[in-house]
């Protein structure tokens, strides 16, 4: 009986799992920011084309106080295309045909071996039209699978989470964060919420607070800096006496952004300890105006870690950014 209900169930899953649909019962495998790049040795190792697509892929992430690159490939000819290497999450394939492409293209499908996958395809007739498509756009194949990393990292928080954070963030600034579960440490100010994991390696910590909003001149560089600064001053203390975090003006950058239909202003640089150690690292800023309540709230993550890599601790607190909503109908009274 058990063995014919074992049989039944292998039957089902081998016949799910070879149609050609949306359905998979297989879960994408891999790791973050890891993809697998099929691609003709001769396009990939003797033409320009290939260097360039190299070259993207292992770019350098800005923000960061050393080198350390945007992707993870292996490469793979399109004929290997199967086995483990169709089930991982980031697929890149190239395809140069004259006989069916006149132009460079690039095609997005999800889902089609495993679910969770997401696969691009780059498409073009020739090399050197392959070459023109990579030098006119730029980082575009990074930001796109970066966009899709952050995703998932969202939706995982949404499952997974501090509720430390989400319970402090909700009472204070009526606001939800899904912020990673092991960051339980917090100090609270009169506007200001500070959360750490406080963990010896790959210390992540998270800044909450708010300042009543004036005009559109909030949103610029150097007035969201020098609200950070004064925040940072007070809330993050360095060891020392006297110590404090601050902003590496040489190394900062403002942009702004429409995120889940608002307008939001990021920060993102370098932070270093002012009168203390020689401590330092990547931090990014979220700076959303909250129109009802006449005010801004920040939410920020920023990182130490001395002695390994720092990309995806950084990605992870900015995906937990990107999580910020107001709650409906929330009224709260402004700091005078």
């Amino acid at each position: 009986m058990k063995n014919s209900a074992l049989i039944a169930l292998i039957s089902l899953l081998s016949v799910l799992s070879s149609c050609d649909s949306a359905i998979s019962v297989t879960r994408a495998t891999g790791a973050p920011y890891e993809m697998v790049v099929a691609i003709d040795n001769e396009i990939l190792h003797n033409t320009t084309a290939g260097a360039l697509l190299k070259e993207e892929l292992t770019s350098p992430i800005p923000y960061l106080p050393q080198t350390e690159s945007s992707m993870k490939y292996t490469y793979i000819t399109p004929e290997r295309l199967g086995g483990i290497y169709k089930y991982i999450r980031n697929i890149l394939v190239v395809d140069i045909d004259d006989t069916q492409y006149t132009k460079a293209s690039l095609r997005k499908g999800l889902d089609k071996w495993a679910d969770g996958q997401v696969i691009l395809y780059l498409n073009a007739p020739d090399a050197a039209t392959l070459e023109a498509y990579l030098s006119e756009n730029q980082r575009l194949l990074v930001d796109l699978y970066t966009k899709e990393e952050m995703r998932r990292s969202a939706e995982y928080l949404q499952r997974t989470y501090s509720t430390v954070i989400m319970e402090k963030v909700r009472a204070k600034f009526g606001i939800t964060l899904n912020a990673p579960y092991d960051i339980t440490s917090f100090k609270e100010g009169e506007d200001c919420l500070w959360f750490s994991n406080d963990a010896s390696t790959g210390r992540m910590d998270i800044l909450v607070y708010s300042f009543p909003f004036i005009d559109d001149s909030t949103f610029t560089l150097n007035y969201l800096v020098a609200k950070r600064d004064s925040v940072a001053k007070i809330m993050v203390p360095g060891a020392f006496e006297g110590s404090y975090m601050s902003t590496e003006k040489r190394v900062v950058d403002y942009f702004s952004t429409t995120l889940n239909g608002e307008y939001c202003g990021i920060l993102r640089g370098l932070w270093r300890m002012e009168g203390g150690d020689m401590m330092g690292g990547p931090f990014v800023s979220y700076a959303r105006a909250d129109m009802k309540n006449r005010r801004i709230i920040v939410t920020e993550g920023f990182v130490y870690e001395p002695r390994k890599e720092k990309k995806n601790y950084i990605r992870r607190l900015e995906s937990a950014l990107q999580t910020m909503q107001f709650q409906n109908n929330t009224e709260v009274a402004l700091a005078q």
